[in-house]
């Protein structure tokens, strides 16, 4: 039995599922979760010593790599002053000017422990802001697990959510509406149905909670028009995208300005954060300058501060950075197609920049309902081979590939002959 066994095998006994979060399951691929000692670079080490290639990259953060010496050094520097104090700190006000100065959808920004929770507090200021209470999200569109999220992602428009979870009450889900992500007819359907009462309509710019589905033409851009014509407010949320596309984000990848947009875990390299920001006017509704209501002891803490500047400095001065990410996204993707193509293999490669995933099925995956025609054992099997072989991808058919600037070639040359032994074999 290996260390990482042993690990799982006492995991069942105190945590649900024997791990923190479901994503981290190994349970739909048949195999044992690998428990992680260390990271640096592009690499990954598991307790039984083992080495991976990590395009995980804790679910997209790591944009510089794991363990950067710039940010462990400013981690290591702020904790000698301590570690929380539920008060004020120059580091908020730091971060706060650097995003708002460098990103011109962000006038104001507040600071969260989540993406999750970054989500739920931009739509109780669209609600407070508006006087409304209908949302629409997108079916395969994830924005965390509040209850009001967690609703059916079925293919068809739906004008009250389903709850997707045991334990969401069906009254918390009644306002969420659900619309087909890149069909800007569904979301106009709803809009012209619950007209006058739609706060936000909320998504996903790229949509990379059921894989990687890139917006159609015009769709972002519908969207815009959309909600100004029936008042409500574009929220993006960007935990995925902000700061991997571009430096502020897929808003300006795509040159598309949301009136909200939320960010996750990047905004503190890494560690427990998240924020959200947007229009001064509707910022301004937030406690304590306003009657909306949200408050956290750990929001802005100052190791998370620290790390996250550090990081967004280095991205900020450095836009190369981005060249090269766009750069081993279309080596890697490309790559990939190429093997698809010259081998006569149906599977679909959908990218967006260092984004990207392969689904395993012969149709164009442009919605959620395309990504679930996906075949799981088959990416399952894939899957195998990879990790086998030291290549460390996310275990589910419906999560993206992320590539940093600590990859280097050799290792997306690495990653491409084993893809193509795994087809050819």
């Amino acid at each position: 039995m290996t260390r990482s066994e042993e690990l799982f095998a006492r995991a069942v006994k105190r945590i649900p599922g024997g791990v923190n979060s479901p994503v981290r399951a190994y349970g739909a691929i048949g195999e044992t979760p690998r428990f992680i000692q260390g990271a640096v670079g592009s690499k990954i080490f598991d307790v039984d010593g083992n080495s991976y290639t990590d395009y995980i990259g804790s679910w997209g953060p790591m944009i510089l790599g794991h363990n950067h010496p710039a940010i462990r050094e400013a981690v290591i520097k702020a904790s000698e002053n301590g570690l929380s104090f539920g008060c004020a700190t120059a580091k908020e006000v730091e971060m706060a000017e650097f995003i708002c100065e460098r990103i011109p959808h962000v006038e104001m920004i507040r600071m969260v422990n989540s993406g999750t929770e970054a989500v739920m507090s931009a739509l109780r200021a669209a609600r407070g802001f508006t006087g409304r209470d209908k949302i629409i999200k997108f079916a395969g569109c994830y924005h965390g697990h509040t209850d009001a999220m967690l609703v059916s992602a079925g293919s068809g428009v739906m004008t009250s959510g389903v709850p997707d979870s045991a334990g969401v009450p069906k009254g918390c889900t009644q306002d969420t509406m659900i619309a087909v992500y890149n069909d800007l007819g569904s979301v106009e359907e709803l809009l012209e149905e619950s007209r006058g009462r739609v706060a936000a309509v909320i998504v996903e710019p790229v949509g990379a909670n059921m894989g990687v589905v890139p917006p159609a033409d015009g769709f972002l851009e519908g969207l815009r028009r959309l909600c100004d014509k029936h008042g409500a407010v574009l929220i993006f949320d960007e935990v995925i995208t902000g700061f991997r596309l571009k430096f502020d984000g897929a808003a300006g990848f795509y040159g598309v300005t949301p009136d909200l947009v939320t960010y996750g875990k990047i905004i503190g390299a890494g560690m427990p954060v998240g924020a959200y920001g947007g229009r001064k006017e509707i910022m301004e509704k937030i406690s304590p300058a306003g009657p909306v209501y949200q408050a956290g002891t750990l929001s802005g803490n100052p190791i998370a501060m620290a790390a996250g500047l550090a990081q967004l400095q280095i991205l900020f001065e450095d836009p190369e950075i981005y060249t090269r990410l766009y750069q081993k996204g279309e080596m890697m993707f490309e790559g990939i197609r190429r093997i698809f193509v010259e081998n006569n293999i149906p599977y679909q490669v959908n990218s967006v920049a260092s984004l990207g995933c392969i689904f395993f099925t012969e149709e164009k995956v442009t919605d959620y309902a395309s990504a679930k025609t996906s075949d799981t054992d088959a990416f399952a099997a894939y899957f195998k081979y990879m990790l086998n072989h030291g290549v460390h991808l996310a275990p589910s058919q419906f999560e993206a590939m992320f590539l940093s600037d600590a990859h280097t070639e050799e290792d997306i040359e690495a990653a491409l002959k084993l893809i193509k032994e795994y087809f050819y074999a």
